[in-house]
């Protein structure tokens, strides 16, 4: 071999070798830095939904989640669930608890602590607040009734007395789940009595904070949290842009429009847009017009910015604890759509959580509440964890 090539070969090879060490240690690195002082470390969870929460009766809760499922997250390459909890589910209405939802929560907590899974034990609905009280029907008195307020409060003294003795480098707690105040200083009041009384029984546990109106990155500049308060990770949720996330979901104004949405790009083709706009559903053209302009991965990270910022602002880890897209949109646009997401949010740092680990946004088939869930969507799960997927055959 020629002395000249042999040198470059091996001075490439060095520096080669030199980088993976490099970005390995990196990740190394990252990974075992605690975020916060209790050590309540996450990067990839999904969320257990439809259990203790939002439960439509889909199927009995004992078949709904168990233990195989939660050790095929693990396998698959999660490291944390996000279990959202409601009121209704866990507290019949006299206020005492409901024993058999009770059990289930430990149970969960128990079977996650087994394959190394971090829990967040998010209250996600109670009765006098729901996150989507406006199409519900509903409506929210959380924040102009004291009585509620105290409520709020006695529910997480109740929950602290049953969780305390989970260590805090395996559970965390989500204060509230995307609280819709009229004025975000409401929540802010809320956040604040809420963390005191926490704080008052369990001084080191992490507890998950999200900004007014759904969570969503834009309000974040009007959050406030208790300073210094280093065990505290901040949470946005992000279904951007919603013609294409939610596309035919039956709770939206765009319920009604079944052309084709696209992504990444603009999200209707003109010809599109001329039919769309052809229909006279005012409410239906007013949502896609919302959401008008090019979608890429740019434009989720300028999006997403406000939260970004501030969390930097105050020295707090920033969660993305829900984001997903329907499957009523073509397969490749979604999976293109999830892998640009999911770039943004590590590229910045950020842990996140699917929406969700079984039901219509899930990491399975989607058969509707007739016929539930198939098989595990491996590509699904390959596009968020970037490679990370189970062996199939291994749930």
């Amino acid at each position: 071999m020629n002395p000249l090539p042999r040198k470059f070969f091996l001075s490439c090879l060095a520096f080669l070798v030199s980088s993976l060490c490099l970005l390995y240690a990196a990740e190394t690195t990252a990974s075992d830095q605690p975020a916060n002082p209790a050590g309540f470390q996450i990067r990839r969870g999904t969320n257990l939904s439809h259990w203790l929460s939002q439960d439509f009766g889909w199927a009995p809760r004992k078949i709904w989640i168990t233990e195989n499922d939660i050790s095929f997250i693990a396998r698959a390459g999660f490291d944390h669930v996000r279990l959202p909890i409601d009121e209704k589910e866990l507290w019949h209405e006299d206020g005492t608890r409901n024993v058999e939802a009770f059990a289930l929560l430990q149970t969960a907590i128990a079977w996650s602590r087994a394959n190394n899974l971090r829990v967040i034990v998010d209250l996600h609905t109670v009765r006098a607040h729901h996150f989507n009280a406006a199409n519900e029907g509903m409506t929210n008195t959380l924040w102009s009734n004291p009585k509620a307020q105290e409520n709020f409060i006695r529910l997480w003294r109740d929950l602290s007395a049953v969780l305390h003795d989970q260590p805090v480098n395996a559970v965390a707690y989500e204060i509230m789940n995307e609280p819709v105040a009229d004025d975000a200083e409401d929540w802010n009041k809320l956040i604040a009595t809420s963390v005191a009384a926490i704080r008052s029984i369990e001084p080191n546990r992490v507890l998950v904070i999200g900004s007014n109106r759904w969570q969503g990155p834009e309000t974040f500049p009007l959050l406030k949290v208790p300073v210094g308060d280093k065990n505290i990770i901040l949470s946005t949720h992000y279904y951007g842009p919603v013609p294409l996330t939610h596309h035919k979901a039956n709770w939206t104004p765009l319920k009604n429009y079944t052309g084709p949405i696209h992504y990444p790009g603009n999200l209707l083709h003109p010809d599109e847009i001329e039919r769309l706009n052809n229909s006279g559903d005012v409410e239906m053209i007013k949502a896609v017009k919302d959401h008008a302009g090019e979608w890429n991965a740019q434009r989720f990270q300028q999006q997403l910015a406000p939260a970004i910022t501030r969390a930097r602002e105050l020295g707090l880890q920033l969660y993305c604890g829900e984001f997903g897209c329907l499957p009523t949109i073509d397969r490749v646009d979604r999976l293109t759509y999830y892998r640009d997401l999911i770039s943004v949010l590590e590229r910045n740092g950020m842990a996140w959580a699917n929406w969700e680990y079984k039901g219509d946004f899930g990491l399975f088939e989607w058969f509707g509440a007739r016929y539930l869930t198939g098989a595990p969507d491996y590509e699904l799960i390959d596009a968020l964890l970037s490679g990370r997927k189970a062996a199939p055959g291994s749930k």
